[in-house]
């Protein structure tokens, strides 16, 4: 019974934030994702689209919406993707006959690199699940992949970040580098 009470929760929703943060989280979003996009149509016309990968769209929430949480900020943003695509192309190269298998160790060894780098950020998972499930695009990238457009991308998105999260007076970032 004690294992189901746990299920519970012990607290309350957060409060809503003002309408000004919410309105700095849209701007550094829309242009980080934006300058990201950009990128990638200059970077590989024939693929301008590859350097949008899904797990960007998580980031953006983190580095622009929770600038303050550990999981934001740089050190976890581009280590933990940079990492977690290596690990997802190697888990593709190995095992990668078995795609589910492949997905599966891709993401849990992730986390581990991840915890054990001291660079957890949980958009890295779906950066390693992307290297496994990307397609014939993806994969023709090879290790490539963890630099552009993974490292690329998230080195894109920090300068953003810098920018637009540090020019409102009340918000600052990072909070730490390293």
């Amino acid at each position: 019974m004690e294992f189901f009470c746990k299920m519970k929760g012990c607290a309350t929703c957060p409060p809503r934030v003002g309408w000004g943060e919410m309105a700095w989280s849209w701007l550094g979003a829309f242009l980080g994702i934006a300058a990201v996009g950009w990128l990638g149509g200059g970077f590989l016309s024939g693929a301008p689209l590859l350097f949008l990968i899904g797990s960007f769209g998580a980031s953006a929430v983190l580095i622009y919406g929770a600038v303050q949480s550990p999981l934001a900020q740089p050190r976890n943003l581009v280590g933990g993707h940079v990492f977690s695509a290596l690990i997802g192309v190697a888990a593709w190269q190995w095992l990668g006959g078995t795609p589910w298998l492949a997905g599966a160790a891709a993401v849990a060894t992730a986390i581990l690199v991840m915890h054990a780098t001291r660079t957890l950020h949980p958009p890295g998972g779906a950066t390693a699940l992307i290297a496994v499930i990307g397609g014939p695009q993806v994969h023709e990238l090879g290790y490539w992949y963890a630099l552009a457009p993974v490292g690329l991308g998230a080195l894109v998105m920090l300068v953003v970040a810098l920018i637009i999260n540090n020019l409102h007076p009340t918000r600052r970032y990072p909070q730490f580098w390293l």
